[in-house]
């Protein structure tokens, strides 16, 4: 496997921040994943998950959504907005993250998946409804009440932690959408643990902080484990085609 520094470029001319891990093979359905990181930014946790990915075949791109012209501040505050409202330069950094993955002359690509957490979580799902993307995979991010918001969304694979005193509920909410929208899901809410349960921030506010109410946001490997799984399976069928997407 690889791991290096690139730069995305954006119709604005700006040149954003990411990386690209390659694995050790091709991957054989051309497909690759764009990892979108938490509320805390590019970490060494979304890349120790970006990892798991190349090393199960998949190239993997991270942007940092935080890297944008003006003061640090500034960015998350725009990152957040566009969070809240589906749309802005968050949306525009994703779109040109997909379009460097079937440009770039690296790895051979023509499918690509998302998968995010937090706050990437639910930009995962609003992106992956306005996109040409094949799957999504969101982790306890927030979804949209109304299902029509999600209309033109790829088969999803994700889940939630029911301890989670604010998205605990919102799972049961995407899994609801999809049926109605009638598009493939694998959405599971976990009974015994809250949010971030596949984030293991090594970090003092994490450790200590997180645990507390209303979020109860702390790592448990036997949840990450389980929808790890369910995320591999799930694209395998996917980029296989096994799965159709317009089921």
């Amino acid at each position: 496997m690889t791991n290096q520094p690139v730069g995305i470029a954006l119709p604005d001319g700006h040149v954003m921040r990411a990386r690209w891990l390659r694995p050790a093979g091709p991957q054989p359905h051309k497909a690759a994943v764009i990892a979108i990181h938490d509320i805390f930014g590019y970490t060494d946790d979304i890349e120790r998950i970006a990892t798991r990915l190349a090393d199960n075949g998949y190239p993997v791109l991270v942007p940092d959504l935080y890297d944008l012209p003006g003061s640090k501040a500034l960015c998350v505050v725009k990152t957040l907005k566009a969070h809240e409202t589906g749309k802005g330069t968050a949306f525009v950094q994703l779109e040109a993250c997909r379009k460097w993955l079937l440009a770039q002359t690296d790895e051979p690509v023509s499918q690509v998946g998302v998968m995010g957490f937090c706050m990437g979580g639910r930009f995962a799902v609003l992106y992956a409804s306005q996109a040409p993307v094949q799957v999504v995979a969101p982790f306890y991010g927030g979804i949209p009440k109304k299902a029509e918001t999600l209309r033109g969304i790829c088969p999803a694979v994700g889940g939630w932690g029911k301890q989670d005193m604010l998205f605990g509920d919102h799972g049961e909410r995407l899994a609801s959408h999809m049926e109605s929208l009638g598009v493939p899901h694998d959405i599971r809410s976990y009974d015994d643990v809250g949010h971030s349960f596949m984030n293991d921030h090594q970090t003092f506010t994490f450790k200590k902080l997180g645990p507390l109410p209303p979020l109860r946001s702390k790592f448990d490997a036997g949840a990450s484990e389980d929808s790890w799984q369910r995320v591999l399976a799930f694209f395998e069928k996917v980029f296989s085609g096994e799965l159709d997407a317009t089921a």
